[in-house]
């Protein structure tokens, strides 16, 4: 059971037009905050040790007060040095202040007692070497093993692994950083950079109020391509070429964005290649979008996570979910934005296919998920936010707005979007306050159309609704029709006609194979088409799925070779699972997870800890 509650701000109240009180604010049971005294800004001021694996400095709070004498942090794991209040002339006195016991998923308390007056409150620390928001690297776990690397992933409550504050989306603050670092190594923070110190330091601002999840960190050796006017991307030096060859459509995703749903608001879009330890595939942390180096596949097939994370600029940076419960509302708004983009920048085909295969995915994992976890509106209480993190908010919620499209248009639906994005801009909503938006400013207009939705179907209740809208068009046809006639025995592997295959046609291909498929015909398709050897990661792990369960061995020397470099979660997860669905299997998952686990993040490691037991 939780025993404190935050709480969450009342202007996303106001702005649907409901009334509010401190009795009514929507509750975020993931943070210890109160409604007595509201961070608006954070400053930090901290030092990166590599040697110690910590981070060490102080953060300033800018304090709003509605009455009572406690500020109510979220820690967790910080080792707290001394609290001081600031005056207006920058003068500081000491502040009595206490950490009360850990709590499971939530980390610790952190109270600080105010006095009449106190505005500001600066709190000195040092972070923990095993801190799960930051993962410290070695020279030889990057690409070009030239330096030591450190990244931050505050998603969903890890912020409060590195920066003591009120660690709620529904609580959105400003931000500015003075972040040293080992001479040699460059800083990038989710925010505008502001330039260097003399004493090397550097310097960033955010001045649009953000989620705590989205402030973001990385250090290490990397160098810079522009990619159009706001565009650009940042990799280690020997990667760079590579990855802005691949992601050389940036500005006109965005530009293909801002046409259908308003302007973006936050400056430049650039990108950020991290080793490929990263437990995700992107993370959408304001003007700097954090990537998994999968993603670079040199066709530019994987390059919809961009589109994905771009999407995020509007749905969850601009307008965000205000408790984790409503996680959809960020995922699901974003993936429908995501084809949004991909069908302006490639063509209607590739963006159907991925609707196909999305749903695809989507409907394969509620056959193993529980009742109350398909649900849009998930009840969390007393778990851990991340059990959220299924296809459900990602593709079930899509699949909510690309009914109501259906039902009112396209062009409707757009106009609808923009207004929900130009209203709520820079605020944190609830489920319910969407639902209120939604009927005013959409269902109202027909009411006719309105009866034939259920929004309670759609999302209080588990599975995907019977009105789903479906992929117009049969753009895997084809590969059903050669796949049966492989089987079969009609054709060779080697007469499969693939010359005009996108990798989504071979991920529909794989997806197919019968359980019971013999390794034989596992080799002849290998043989033909390497796919043992493929540099597409999705290709891989479909592939390996099937080798894995049907004992194909040719593929097992790649499968590990992946597992001990690439933390992706989504990745490297199905492929433990497969492994461990044998006895044979089961010993070299456990020896291959012992001698990776050390490579892998917190986020990673806390989904396999459970698998690999």
């Amino acid at each position: 059971m939780l025993h404190s509650r935050g709480w969450l701000a009342a202007a996303a109240v106001v702005a649907c037009g409901c009334s509010s009180s401190p009795t009514d604010m929507a509750r975020d049971l993931h943070s210890f905050a109160t409604p007595t005294a509201r961070v608006t800004h954070v400053g930090l001021d901290l030092e990166l040790d590599f040697g110690q694996r910590v981070a060490r400095g102080h953060a300033d709070l800018r304090v709003a007060r509605q009455g009572g004498s406690e500020l109510c942090l979220d820690v967790a794991g910080l080792q707290i040095a001394k609290v001081e209040a600031l005056a207006a002339d920058g003068a500081a006195s000491p502040r009595s202040f206490a950490l009360a016991t850990a709590v499971p998923h939530l980390g610790q308390k952190l109270t600080v007692t105010l006095r009449d007056g106190d505005a500001q409150v600066r709190v000195h620390y040092a972070t923990a070497p095993d801190a799960a928001a930051l993962q410290w690297l070695t020279p030889e776990q990057t690409h070009d093993h030239a330096a030591p690397f450190l990244y931050t992933q505050g998603q969903a409550i890890l912020t409060r692994t590195w920066i003591p504050l009120q660690d709620s989306p529904g609580v959105r603050i400003t931000y500015d950083a003075r972040i040293k670092a080992p001479a040699g190594l460059t800083v990038l923070m989710s925010a505008e950079r502001k330039g260097q110190d003399a004493d090397g330091a550097f310097r960033f601002a955010m001045p649009q109020p953000i989620p705590p999840y989205l402030i973001a960190l990385a250090c290490g050796k990397l160098a810079f391509q522009g990619i159009g006017e706001r565009c650009g991307v940042w990799a280690e030096p020997n990667l760079l070429p590579r990855a802005a060859s691949e992601l050389e459509e940036m500005e006109k995703m965005l530009l293909s964005c801002e046409q259908a749903f308003g302007a973006y608001r936050w400056g430049r879009y650039e990108v950020l290649i991290l080793p490929p330890a990263f437990p995700f595939g992107g993370m959408e942390n304001p003007r700097l979008t954090f990537a998994t180096p999968t993603i670079l596949a040199g066709d530019k097939s994987l390059v919809g996570l961009i589109a994905h994370e771009l999407a995020h600029s509007w749905s969850g940076n601009l307008v965000t979910n205000a408790t984790w419960r409503d996680f959809w509302l960020n995922e699901g708004c974003t993936v429908f934005l995501e084809n949004r983009i991909m069908e302006l920048v490639f063509g209607k085909e590739r963006a159907a296919m991925e609707f196909a295969l999305g749903l695809e995915g989507l409907e394969d994992e509620l056959k193993e998920l529980p009742p109350q976890d398909q649900v849009l509106h998930i009840d969390l209480a007393g778990r851990n936010p991340d059990d959220n993190m299924t296809a459900v908010p990602y593709e079930k919620g899509a699949a909510f707005l690309h009914r109501l499209e259906q039902l009112y248009g396209r062009a409707k639906f757009e106009r609808f979007l923009t207004g929900y994005f130009d209203a709520h801009a820079f605020q944190s909503i609830t489920t319910d306050q969407f639902l209120t938006w939604l009927d005013r400013n959409l269902l109202e207009s027909d009411r006719t159309k309105a009866a034939q939705l259920d929004i309670d179907r759609w999302v209080r209740q588990p599975g995907l609704p019977a009105d789903a809208v479906r992929p117009t068009g049969d753009a895997f046809g084809a590969v059903e029709a050669a796949r049966r006639a492989w089987l079969e025995g009609k054709i060779k592997a080697a007469a499969l006609d693939t010359q005009l295959w996108t990798p989504h046609h071979w991920l529909r291909f794989l997806s197919g194979m019968p359980q019971d498929i013999d390794p034989q015909r596992l080799g002849e398709l290998d043989e033909t088409f390497h796919l043992s050897e493929t540099g597409n990661s999705e290709i891989f792990v479909a592939w390996a799925k099937v080798a894995i369960r049907r004992g194909y061995a040719h593929v097992d020397e790649r499968v590990e070779s992946f597992l001990s470099n690439v933390g992706r979660r989504k990745y490297v997860k199905p492929l433990y699972e497969a492994l461990m669905a044998s006895a044979e299997g089961r010993a070299r998952a456990k020896r291959i997870y012992q001698e990776a686990r050390p490579r892998y993040h917190a986020v990673t490691t806390r989904t396999l800890d459970e698998i690999v037991k």
